[in-house]
């Protein structure tokens, strides 16, 4: 590298800096040590090293590049507007303001360059994970000719302090991930102050003893940067940890080093103070044209490569082949169409087991699918029977093991499915779903498509007591906006409820499963008939009760005992509230019935219901913890048989 290459990435580092701290400065909010003491690296990076095309950013085989100390955000937004993406210099100007793509954290957003929101430390690098993972699939799928890049992933000491990063990281050592490159922002400084304070493991044998090759550099030496870079990227085997000793507010005179710098502006008389100690005589948001320059020769690497690559991919899909039709499943697949799972009628199954065999028939009819599992697929039936395990040996297993990792799982999930070609879902149980809440709620807010699988779904898997059995949990997932949460009750409803989850593009789905099992009906509904979210399960005039997943049975006896004394019981199933939410009021009112009161039973909280009962409804639940206890026992105990239901249902409407 010479001289003049030096002193050209020195002024865009530079440009980093000041665009970062003037855009916080104006916002007066925001983090601008990371952006500065990161500079160099994001220059060297981006300007010799990563490959992705402004003017194609959706291309498949673009690195990928993500900020997971997305605290950072503005050191992205600046080296996306200066390399040409769709990022003006008025969004940099109000950045973190109403209506402009600059949020404090980033957003996804592929058209501008932004892979994937970051805001919960170590999200992003374990979403990170996910993409290697799926690029490695598709490499053993299609070749490194149509599938051959890299995952780079920013990350702090607040990242590999979260579980979900140790864990990711474990399992990227193990599948021996070597396409993934982490850049560790070592400053030596979190918000409160110093990481001595908390943080004092050796990071470097950390990451050596999960196998991960480690390369230190000094952050701010940009042929060491190069030179680690490179050495990272011929790395074969082994994913690459590059620990960047790094000042934090690289440049202030007074707040370099220090936790003044991390979370908030450093003023105008320090920002005068940084402009002259970098030599920067330009007022704010004015950028020089060779900085620009700079940028936009390095993105032409990219252009090169996409165009290059286009010409590839037209043989591919011009020779008709197999290989062609395979790409076609995986990146254009076609919406399934699935059939309820067969059972003898008067004969009982869980609905896991009846997803189980649901996913089987996706598999064959999906190639992108992948299924996963946190050391439980025996439990929550997640296997494609004729697919192999994932591995450092198989990429194409289709079968992902996580081991006993569920936040590493729930954001490798996400990380999958925002990559593209590859549809995963991950699956535990429910109770565990609270470790994974973070990754969940990410996949609402960027709307990934991915699904969870969650089994064991209430105090009735029994006799592991109220430590596993699900009370709020299925409240709290509700919370979530675009979360669809399904509670299916019979193999029609398992079958609808995976249908909708896996047609649906535009955000994720939940399955919400039993342990124990549940009576066959004689008649069952279409799969299509949960695509509202509820309908009319057995007819009635004097009042309605709304059910989901196991209590559905338990809410038609009812209904059936009553009805001996007189009482005509509507019984509504509702294996998904947000679609039956999303229906017009008309269609509402048609199956919750018209001035008829109105029931809710589930074996969970009763918090909620309100919004479909009305104030005065009625609703059982459990608003307590359960017991260890067989199932049966606790249903008596609990109030969950037919009798008592039918008793509360009496009681309720006057006539006990």
């Amino acid at each position: 590298m010479t001289t003049l290459d030096i002193d050209q990435q020195k002024r865009a580092a530079d440009a980093i800096r000041v665009l970062s701290m003037d855009a916080v400065q104006k916002a007066n909010s925001g983090h601008p040590g990371m952006p500065m003491g990161m500079a160099d690296l994001a220059t060297v990076l981006w300007g010799r090293h990563l490959i992705v095309d402004p003017t194609d950013p959706h291309w498949l085989d673009r690195d990928r590049f993500v900020v997971s100390n997305g605290h950072g955000s503005m050191l992205l937004y600046a080296v996306l507007h200066l390399s040409g993406f769709d990022l003006s210099m008025d969004d940099i100007r109000n950045f973190r303001q109403w209506g402009h793509p600059t949020a404090g954290h980033p957003e996804i957003e592929v058209e501008r360059g932004i892979e994937m929101t970051t805001g919960p430390l170590g999200q992003g690098f374990g979403s990170a994970i996910g993409m290697a993972v799926a690029e490695a699939q598709l490499e053993a799928k299609f070749g490194s000719d149509l599938v051959d890049h890299k995952t780079y992933v920013f990350c702090s000491d607040g990242d590999l302090m979260e579980g979900v990063a140790a864990e990711a990281a474990s399992l990227a050592g193990h599948l021996e991930l070597g396409k993934v490159i982490a850049i560790y922002d070592d400053n030596h400084i979190s918000l409160e102050g110093p990481t001595s304070w908390t943080f004092t493991e050796n990071v470097v044998q950390r990451f050596e003893s999960y196998g991960w090759h480690t390369i230190v550099v000094d952050g701010h030496d940009h042929v060491a940067i190069d030179q680690a870079i490179e050495e990272a990227k011929s790395t074969i085997g082994r994913p690459t940890l590059i620990d960047a000793k790094t000042h934090i507010g690289f440049g202030s005179p007074n707040k370099q080093d220090s936790a003044k710098a991390h979370g908030s502006p450093l003023g105008d008389d320090e920002i005068a103070l940084v402009r002259q100690e970098l030599g920067w005589d330009l007022p704010p948001f004015e950028i020089p044209e060779d900085v620009y320059k700079y940028f936009h020769t390095a993105m032409q690497r990219g252009t090169e490569a996409r165009q290059a690559w286009d010409a590839r991919h037209e043989s591919l899909i011009s020779s008709g082949g197999e290989l062609a039709a395979d790409w076609a499943a995986h990146f254009d697949p076609q919406p399934v169409r699935l059939d309820a799972p067969s059972y003898e009628a008067g004969k009982a199954a869980a609905t896991r087991a009846m997803s189980g065999k649901v996913i089987q028939q996706i598999g064959e009819q999906r190639m992108d699918f992948i299924t996963g599992d946190a050391d439980l697929a025996g439990s929550t039936k997640s296997l494609i029977d004729d697919a192999s395990d994932f591995s450092k040996e198989d990429r194409t297993g289709r079968n992902i093991r996580y081991g006993v990792r569920e936040h590493a799982m729930g954001a490798m999930v996400n990380g999958m499915n925002i990559h593209g070609g590859v549809r995963a879902f991950g699956s535990t149980f429910l109770t565990f779903s609270d470790y994974m809440r973070g990754s969940v709620r990410l996949g609402a807010l960027m709307e990934t498509p991915s699904i969870w699988v969650w089994t064991h779904d209430s105090i009735f898997l029994g006799e592991d007591g109220p430590t596993h059995q699900s009370i709020e949990h299925v409240a709290a997932l509700r919370a979530i906006p675009e979360l669809w949460v399904f509670r299916p009750a019979t193999p029609g409803e398992v079958a609808g409820s995976w249908q909708a989850a896996m047609n649906r593009l535009d955000g994720p789905s939940a399955l919400i499963l039993t342990r124990q099992n549940l009576p066959i009906p004689a008649e069952d509904v279409a799969p299509d008939a949960v695509a509202k979210g509820g309908y009319i399960a057995l007819p009635g005039t004097d009042a309605t009760i709304v059910a989901t997943g196991s209590e559905l049975h338990v809410a038609m006896q009812a209904a059936g005992l009553l009805g001996e004394h007189g009482l005509s019981i509507r019984v509504v199933s509702m294996p998904c509230l947000e679609l039956f939410e999303a229906q017009g009021d008309s269609y509402r009112r048609q199956v919750l019935g018209d001035g008829i009161p109105v029931a809710s039973i589930e074996a969970a909280t009763t918090f909620g219901w309100a919004a479909i009962t009305g104030a005065d409804g009625l609703r059982i639940g459990i608003d307590h913890f359960g017991a260890s206890a067989p199932y049966e026992v606790l249903a008596e105990q609990y109030g969950f048989t037919p009798r008592a239901v039918a008793e509360r249902l009496a009681g309720w409407l006057g006539r006990s």
